[in-house]
């Protein structure tokens, strides 16, 4: 695991990847305010726009700590921050497992089905397998959500087991850097 200073900027066809900065909160707000997107992550919905403060606060803090963290993903032809998307270093316990490197990623309704998940996490696998070298990535989806699910296995990952969180079961996927096209 790493924990050099992360400078990351990621480019693909449609999207910019970058990391989170202050200004973005409003927008990031827009996204975990909204039932729809929150509905199978198993966290409450925002209600003030403060708190969204606070989460690129803690985001900004995890690129000091761990060298890496979510990134803002950002809509080439519009210029908006449309969601966020990227590997990091998950330091709780998931499954059993502590201190490994996620995908994670979440869109604003309006762009889903456009393919923008695929397309940033094809450039975030690019960056955990080539920049940061992991041997291995690792990531989860609840089991009601057949969108991410279905990501997640267009990506290359392939479903090794399943867990219980408080707000039902989790699919637990794992992509070898071996198996990464």
């Amino acid at each position: 695991m790493t924990n050099q200073k992360m400078n990351i900027y990621l480019e693909t066809k449609r999207l910019i990847l970058r990391k989170f900065e202050e200004a973005d909160y409003e927008r990031l707000f827009l996204l975990d305010s909204d039932p729809e997107v929150m509905k199978y992550i198993g966290m409450p919905v925002l209600s003030k726009v403060e708190e969204s403060k606070k989460v690129v606060k803690m985001i900004m803090q995890q690129y000091k700590d761990n060298g890496l963290g979510r990134l803002a993903v950002i809509e080439k032809e519009s210029g908006l921050l449309i969601g966020w998307s990227g590997i990091k270093l998950n330091t709780s316990e998931v499954n059993g497992y502590h201190n490994f490197y996620e995908l994670g990623y979440r869109f604003l309704p309006e762009t889903w089905g456009k393919g923008y998940a695929t397309e940033s996490g094809k450039a975030s696998l690019n960056y955990g397998f080539n920049d940061l070298k992991a041997e291995i990535v690792y990531a989860y989806a609840h089991s009601g959500n057949l969108a991410s699910n279905h990501i997640l296995t267009k990506l290359g990952f392939e479903k090794t087991g399943e867990f219980t969180e408080p707000d039902g079961i989790c699919f637990w996927y794992e992509l070898k850097k071996e198996n990464f096209k």
